[in-house]
Parts: structure tokens; sequence; C-alpha cells
């Protein structure tokens, strides 16, 4: 008998490569493509910002379809949807607004700071999707991150009123529980939603409503992007004091880890034209040449016995920069050259500038972000540094071991689901690790790497090792429409 073909529509705030903000538009973007793939039927809902109506690339297409709707006893709401599509003809359903998403001009500023925006998006998928023609009800509706978190609230209180919900299962993914969507108890009369919801037991948070929260208790399951992060979570000291519900949906079953995949299909140096050579691992030359381009362009000496560290990174206390800075100088002591490429805080951006002006033939810093440039370090380097005080599931990392370029990280949410510490005796292993979040340790981590580095006997089977690692996104969807098969037995 054929396994059921899965009706599933993917809800978030960025997709690639429309509007990218973090790894949640990588994981958007790719895990449809790898869901169509295995046969289900998928479609992606995300705002429409003003960025890709403007880009002529994305072929953006209106569709007959607009409409209001009462989104409170004050306010009406006019809606209409536009289309482009990914992948191999997957429809992406660009919810549209006279004055939300206009002002989005670049990436980074996607994100609205005010609640009112999301609010409209959630209600208004709901209420386009019931009215697509030909009639499209999803078995599985898949929201990400607190910018979806009033959605599987929308769809469960409708689901009493409405038939054609009652049997669309609900999957909320968190994606970094840091940022939670923490708004006035007043956003509930602007939502429509009635007030009895605010209580401990519903969306009230600490005398706030938490979009996250509703997300949490109003879908059928619950699922984070690397298993241990799930563990993570129900802990005090990375819980962000939801540490108790999640501990109680562990407790029912209700929440796992699927570790997130990369587009082994974008993301392949055999075929990457945005690096100076290819190669793969049964053909490795051309590394060597993405390294000498790496150092000329980044104005280092061509030295082969410093190993090239890259990192490619927001430059925050949370990716572990404030233990790079500690051991910055005895870095630059070390066989090794620093390449960087990131923004964020002022403080780390200083830093490095000046750094890189002491130290100019040890290091180099990009400060800013450019796609290409991020390609060229992910081949050209030897090493991947991402010492990550917390990290749900991280993409650096996989991007590094798919190039031949070895992580060294902390040991800690999918970091430590996805780097095995490699053992010189046996050679099994891909990168390299460490567990206390401190400076000296991250430093003798450094310095075990380098040690291995200057040894081509051990070097090159960890290399190997890298490249035949595998978290291509096929992996991650046969899990996902796991996932989904259980939470349909959850109505």
């Amino acid at each position: 008998m054929a396994a059921k073909k899965l009706k599933i529509l993917i809800v978030a705030a960025e997709v690639a490569p429309f509007a990218k903000v973090g790894g949640l538009a990588d994981v958007a973007g790719a895990l449809p493509k790898a869901l169509q793939a295995m046969g289900h039927d998928v479609r992606v809902a995300m705002p429409c910002y003003k960025m890709i109506e403007d880009n002529p690339a994305y072929d953006v297409k209106d569709l007959p379809l607009e409409f209001t709707f009462q989104l409170n006893n004050d306010r009406t709401e006019q809606t209409y949807v536009r289309q482009t599509r990914i992948g191999d003809d997957i429809p992406v359903y660009l919810v549209a607004h006279k004055t939300f998403f206009k002002e989005a001009t670049e990436s980074k500023k996607v994100y609205s700071l005010q609640p009112e925006p999301y609010v409209f998006f959630d209600r208004a998928v709901m209420e386009f999707v019931s009215r697509l023609t030909p009639q499209w009800i999803p078995d599985i509706v898949h929201c990400n991150d607190w910018h979806t978190g009033l959605l599987p609230v929308y769809l469960s209180l409708e689901s009493d009123k409405n038939p054609i919900w009652a049997n669309t299962a609900r999957i909320f993914t968190i994606h970094n529980l840091a940022y939670q969507g923490e708004f006035d108890w007043q956003i509930l009369s602007y939502a429509g939603l009635p007030e009895s919801l605010f209580t401990y037991d519903k969306l009230e948070f600490y005398g706030q409503v938490s979009f996250m929260k509703g997300g949490l208790i109003f879908s059928h399951l619950v699922n984070t992007v690397s298993q241990t992060y799930s563990k993570e979570i129900q802990t005090p000291e990375y819980g962000c004091r939801l540490e108790g519900l999640l501990q109680y949906l562990a407790q029912q079953d209700k929440i796992s880890g699927i570790v997130n995949g990369i587009d082994y299909s974008e993301y392949d140096p055999a075929t990457d034209p945005r690096i100076p050579a290819n190669f793969s691992a049964e053909s490795p030359a051309g590394k060597s040449k993405c390294r000498t381009a790496l150092q000329k362009e980044c104005g280092l000496p061509l030295s082969k016995t410093s190993a090239v560290i890259g990192i490619v990174s927001r430059l925050a206390d949370q990716k572990g920069f404030d233990l790079i800075s500690h051991i910055a100088e005895k870095m630059m002591n070390l066989p090794l050259q620093l390449v960087i490429l990131g923004s964020g805080d002022p403080v780390y951006e200083t830093f490095f500038r000046d750094l890189e002006k002491r130290f100019p033939k040890k290091m180099k810093a990009h400060i800013g972000f450019d796609a290409d440039l991020a390609q060229r370090i992910y081949a050209g380097s030897d090493m991947f540094l991402m010492p990550s005080r917390f990290e749900p599931c991280g993409l650096g990392q996989l991007m590094s071991l798919r190039y031949g370029t070895i992580p060294i990280v902390r040991a800690t949410g999918g970091l430590a689901d996805t780097i095995m510490p490699f053992d010189l005796k046996t050679h099994r292993g891909n990168g390299f690790s460490f567990a206390d979040y401190k400076a000296d340790t991250l430093l003798e981590t450094i310095e075990l790497a380098l040690r291995t580095f200057a040894d081509k006997e051990q070097w090159q089977p960890l290399v190997q090792n890298a490249m035949n690692s595998n978290f291509s996104w096929d992996n991650s969807a046969r899990k996902y429409v796991e996932l989904y098969k259980n939470a349909l037995k959850r109505i």
C-alpha cells in the first residue's frame, strides 16, 4: 500500500531566498523541496515584504484572491495574496497588506518590532487558505517561531466551529527560544482573541502575552532543531522562563528534536560556482586552490604551515565571541591565520577591526555580510570556529563539513548533535569540540586542532570524514514526515 501523500503548509516570517535573517529562512526554503521530492504536496506562506515584490527575479504574480475579514470588533482588514515559487514548482503564498511589511527594504530589517503585522499575518493565513480555489485544506500546518505563534491559537479556536479545520494537525518548531514575542496583554483585543486566554495555562506570560507560548500550547506537537537543544530548553539555563511548560510537554511526549539539514544541491563544492576551484571528497585537489585564493584575497601570507581558521557569524556573545576576544592575542601567537566575516555587536566589530590593524599578516576582518565571500571562506579555510554559548542547531558547522573545513565547536545544542570529536587512534569523528564554556578550554581545543593539522596522516582522514558526513535535508525531511504523522494521530 502506497504511503499517504500529505498536504503540508509551512508558515514562516522568512523564507530563503526571498527574505533571510537567520537559519529559519534556510529551513523554510529547503525543507519544502525535500518534502516534495518525497511525493508530498507542499506549499509555503510568508509575509509579502516590499523587497520581494520589487525584485523581478522572483516573478511575483497576483492571485485572484482579495478579501476582507473581521480582525476584531473595531477593525476590518483587507487582504490580497500574491505568489512566487521555489524548487520544483512549490507555491509560495505572499500575504500582503496595504501598510504592513512595506517598509522592509533589506533582509536585516525584515522583522517588525511591533506585534500587529504578525497578528494580521497569522489570522490572514487561516483566512486565505480557506478561500483557495480549488479548495486546498492542509493535513499539516507547520508554524515556525514566535511570528507564527498565534496561528495555532486561531486554528484551534476555529476548528471547534468550522469543520474544514477539524482534521488539520498543528506543528510548531522552535528555532530559537530566546526570541518569544512578548507584548502587552491588550494585544489580545487587537487580535480579536478572548480575554479568557490571558491565563497562566494559555497565553499569559509574566504579565504579558507570549506568542511563542501560544504556539507551544495550541499545537499538537512541538519540535526544536536539534535533539540536544530540545533537552537543554527544559532547564533554567536555556529555558528562558518556559522550562516548566517545556518539561510538561516532554512528559506528554509532545516535544522532540530534528536536526536541520542543508541543501546539498546548492552547497556542493563539486559544482559551486561561487568558489575559485571545485573539489570533492574523491577529487580534493581544488581545496588547496580555494585556500590560496582566500589568503590572497585577504592579504595573508601564502603559508602552508599556518592553518586558516574561518568564522562566518553574527558577532554576539551567544556565538562565543566573548571567549574569542579573551584569547585573541594568544591566538595571534599560534600557527594560524584568522578570517572573519560578520556584523553585530559594535564592541566586537571594533575589537576585530583593531586586531586586524595590529596583526595584518595574521587576520582579516570583513565587517558586514557577503554571501559569496561566505562560500569562499567555507571552501578556503582549514577550520571553522563556532564556540557558541548556545546553538539551537547551527548551519555554519554543516556548511563547513560539506566543504572539508573542520569545525571547532562547543558541544551544545545542534553542535553537540552534529560534531563528533576526532579520535586520533581510531580516526573516527569529524571535528573538535569542548564542553566547558571557558576561554582557556577553547584555546586548548584550538591548539589540539592545530597539532592535528600539522600531522597530515591524521588530518587527511579527518577531512574525508567531514566531507562524508551526511546532513542533507533528505534525512531530516523523513523525520519531519514521521512527526507530521504522529501529530495527525493526536487530533
